[in-house]
């Protein structure tokens, strides 16, 4: 199951949270923080799968933009991994070079 939804620029701004979840607001962005950092700070050489808490991250990188999913453990990485691809190639057909 998907707990959220961020999509994230370089800088570590968030421009898209989307949470399918309750998490109250102090902790979300304490939780954004920390998912950001984590995410902006390994390579491109590295997996785009780690292990936080008690769920994984499943992010991707587009140019200045990352995309990043929360997910429980049961969930299969590779899946939300094509996910996010096809969710960017949509947003592109709709708006155009994105």
């Amino acid at each position: 199951m998907i707990k959220f939804f961020l999509m994230v620029n370089k800088q570590g701004q968030t421009r898209l949270s989307r949470y399918y979840e309750h998490v109250e607001i102090n902790k979300r962005t304490m939780l954004e923080a920390e998912v950001i950092k984590n995410c902006l700070s390994r390579s491109k050489d590295q997996c785009s799968f780690i292990e936080y808490k008690d769920f994984k991250l499943v992010y991707r990188q587009y140019a200045a933009l990352f995309v990043v999913v929360g997910i429980n453990e049961t969930e299969n990485e590779m899946a939300v991994y094509e996910l996010i691809h096809n969710f960017v190639e949509v947003l592109d057909k709709y708006f155009s070079r994105v």
